[in-house]
């Protein structure tokens, strides 16, 4: 007999901090303050939380951010924790395996908790890349280098330009300048796009991510307890993951194929298709991932993903509404945790000037690591009628 985990578990609280240069912040000090934001958004206490899941990130000069750590500074002693690193893959994997920990008995309601002071502590992502041989010895430093690859083969055999790239930049600001939050709120053109410099050609400085200090929490808990809290519930209707051990050596491995059996996983168990999105938070790590992913999703064919951005497309009030609160490239880089917040927010109507109309069905993206790692999630506000 198959089970399906749809619409069985919600999210019913978020929280995040401040975002951007915080002096005097901690990773710790950062996840404290979200996880209190996040129970107050829920209406929860924390002596209510009976499950905490981490991600100790990659930077933090205090030490990892593990589930030890983060637990003794909360005050609570979970029946159910661990700590997980998938890079910007972390936050939606954790989501899942919190509504698989609430199904199965191991926790009634679970915080999902991240924080870093990245840009405090000077980090800049700029390790070799690859496991085990570097891959230093062809130039290949850092998450920009790999992206930069999959940009040049996109564009060498779909005619994608820089121009479309921009497209994705523009965009993401323009719904930053939307969202008091954001740490980059200045209107961009394709001009200024074009203008910024190289960090790894075909990539310029606008194609790029942020580099942030912030702190972002997500509860889950069952739908029926969701019911009774101060929030409306998101319901968690579709998840998918998949991932790939191969990495430079594989001939396709640029285009992260991996990315589309996770979103066809989620499309499944929830029943709904590209159609069905009324608004989509994308892993925006450069812009390149974000027509992968428009790709991989289904929203146009294999190659068409460049045209597919132009004009407004992506922007609220277009086609498909995309990273609404400015995403990793405007808002904040938060490693994905803030798209899921968006995500949930959009499906509760509380965005304000950028509040997509009808936003009802939400699709969230996460990937990690060295392209290595892929994550969806199919959000929704009054479930899935099957």
């Amino acid at each position: 007999m198959t089970r399906t985990l749809r619409d069985r578990t919600a999210i019913v609280g978020v929280g995040a901090t401040p975002q951007g240069k915080l002096p005097g912040s901690t990773s710790l000090s950062l996840a404290v303050d979200a996880f209190r934001a996040a129970i107050d958004d829920a209406g929860l206490t924390k002596d209510q939380i009976d499950g905490l899941l981490t991600f100790p990130g990659t930077t933090a000069p205090e030490g990892p951010l593990n589930y030890l750590r983060v637990g003794e500074a909360l005050g609570i002693n979970p029946a159910y924790t661990g700590s997980m690193v998938m890079g910007g893959g972390t936050a939606g994997c954790l989501v899942q395996m919190a509504a698989m920990a609430i199904e199965t008995g191991l926790a009634t309601t679970v915080a999902c908790v991240f924080g870093d002071a990245a840009k405090t502590g000077g980090s800049r992502f700029d390790r070799a890349s690859g496991w085990g041989d570097s891959w230093s010895i062809y130039g290949m430093y850092g998450a920009a280098a790999n992206s930069a690859v999959a940009a040049s083969r996109h564009m060498a055999l779909y005619g994608t330009t820089s121009e479309q790239l921009g497209a994705v930049a523009v965009a993401c600001r323009k719904h930053a300048s939307l969202n008091p939050n954001a740490v980059m709120r200045d209107p961009i053109t394709i001009d200024d796009h074009q203008r910024s410099r190289w960090v790894v050609e075909p990539l310029h400085l606008l194609d790029c991510c942020l580099i942030s200090d912030g702190g972002v929490c997500v509860i889950v808990t069952s739908a029926e307890r969701a019911a009774d809290l101060r929030k409306p519930p998101v319901y968690l209707s579709g998840m998918g993951q998949a991932h790939t051990c191969e990495t430079i050596g594989r001939e396709d491995w640029w285009y992260v194929p991996h990315q589309k059996q996770a979103l066809d996983k989620a499309y499944a168990m929830a029943g709904v298709g590209p159609a069905d999105i009324d608004v989509a938070q994308l892993y925006d790590n450069f812009t390149i991932s974000v027509i992968l992913w428009l790709e991989h999703a289904g929203f146009c064919a294999r190659g068409e993903g460049g045209a597919f951005v132009e004009n407004g497309r992506i922007e609220i009030g277009g086609e498909l509404p995309v990273n609404t609160a400015g995403g990793n490239l405007s808002e904040s880089y938060m490693e994905g945790w803030l798209h899921i917040v968006e995500g949930t927010r959009q499906i509760r109507g509380e965005c304000g000037p950028r509040q997509v109309d009808g936003a009802e069905v939400a699709l969230v993206t996460g990937r990690g690591m060295t392209l290595n790692t892929s994550n969806a999630m199919i959000l929704t506000r009054n479930g899935v009628t099957a």
